[in-house]
């Protein structure tokens, strides 16, 4: 299928405009739908390891708990849209497809941003557009010449993580009248039926945010937040780094009980850690010109603070100057992180790698043996 490549800093994604009839066939539904003479959408029951759709479906059966108004009359609405719509599209926003395989694309112009685009092996999975698309299987019954020319326009994200889907749909549904939740985080903390190591990684995250003594204190964008400070990392984006940590080390976690007591330790040791940091990197932290309170490198001291604390987190008493003396030659490497010219010192193909690159050069500056690699 033709399709226009779309890159937004380290992301890839595409705009195809989908065939309607072409679409409805290479999309599953994860809710039930209904129209106004009762006939159905059975959905597609998510497979026990697709990550993704079990957490899309839980959130559309929890009506109760997210105020997700899944009613046939919806579904009526949009589909009398479809009808009655003439000058106006009937379809103009997008809808948000997901597929975990990597996508073959081959450009056909010379920017490279035109080409065709591989179909999936298996359906879509909608991460937006789920009654829109319900509205225009019920119109294709009734109006199959009207629907069959119409071309829906639909964004394609390929080849990612059930992590990066999650997010997706929370961030694109956090609206009034769909999950009334701005953010994945709240999410894990709020929900029975989250896994245990999230809803840990989740509590840490919220008392990075909220505690009086935490240098991230206001500092992270919860999308919703009201402290006019500036932010310096996305919630989400934290929550990944401290996920990563506590999934690593969840076995020892468990054992130890994952409760708040534990949760609360682990947010000492990471607040700990940045004070040690702050203290080291003296007038660059938090300070514009220098990318020490980016996200890119706090993501990989977060890292950092994982291996230090798997080998030195006790005793709790003191442990702030000892990891201050640890981390203490990071000061002769303050100039690295000066704003002009960071990307180049720091060269990288995307974020990802970046991060990684700074978590391995800080880690052996200050002789800490990597347990996240």
């Amino acid at each position: 299928m033709l399709a226009t490549q779309i890159r937004q800093k380290d992301a890839v994604f595409y705009f195809v405009a989908y065939p309607s009839r072409d679409l409805l066939s290479k999309v599953r539904f994860i809710s039930r739908f209904y129209d106004e003479e009762g006939e159905v959408i059975f959905p597609d029951k998510p497979e026990p390891e697709d990550d993704v759709a079990q957490f899309i479906a839980k959130i559309e059966k929890s009506e109760k708990a997210f105020q997700r108004a899944l009613s046939r009359s919806k579904v009526k609405s949009i589909r009398n849209f479809y009808e009655t719509a003439v000058s106006q599209p009937p379809i103009p926003g997008t809808v948000l497809l997901f597929t975990s395989q990597k996508l073959q694309f081959r450009s056909i112009d010379a920017d490279k941003t035109v080409g065709h685009l591989q179909e999936p092996d298996d359906k879509f999975l909608i991460i937006d557009g789920q009654h829109r698309l319900a509205a225009l299987h019920f119109y294709e019954r009734t109006h199959p010449d009207e629907a069959g020319s119409i071309y829906v326009p639909a964004v394609i994200f390929d080849g990612r993580s059930e992590d990066f889907a999650t997010e997706m749909f929370v961030i694109i549904n956090s609206t009034p009248t769909r999950i009334n939740k701005s953010h994945l985080v709240d999410l894990y903390e709020r929900v029975s039926w989250a896994e245990p190591d999230r809803r840990f990684a989740a509590r840490i995250v919220e008392l990075l945010y909220s505690s009086a003594d935490s240098p991230l204190r206001y500092r992270i964008n919860r999308l919703g937040g009201r402290s006019k400070r500036d932010k310096w990392i996305l919630q989400a984006e934290l929550f990944n780094e401290i996920h990563r940590w506590v999934k690593a080390g969840w076995k020892r976690i468990e054992r130890e009980g994952a409760d708040h007591r534990n949760a609360e330790q682990h947010y000492r040791m990471v607040r700990d850690f940045l004070k040690a940091a702050a203290r080291v990197f003296e007038d660059a932290w938090a300070n514009d010109n220098f990318m020490i309170t980016k996200p890119v490198t706090i993501k990989a001291l977060i890292r950092v603070c994982a291996d230090l604390s798997a080998q030195d987190a006790e005793p709790e008493e003191d442990r702030e100057r000892r990891w201050r003396e640890r981390i203490g030659p990071w000061a002769g490497r303050i100039r690295d992180f000066k704003a002009d010219g960071f990307y180049e010192r720091f060269a990288a193909k995307g974020q990802i790698e970046r991060v990684a690159k700074i978590h391995r050069e800080l880690a052996r500056e200050a002789g800490i043996e990597r347990v996240l690699k």
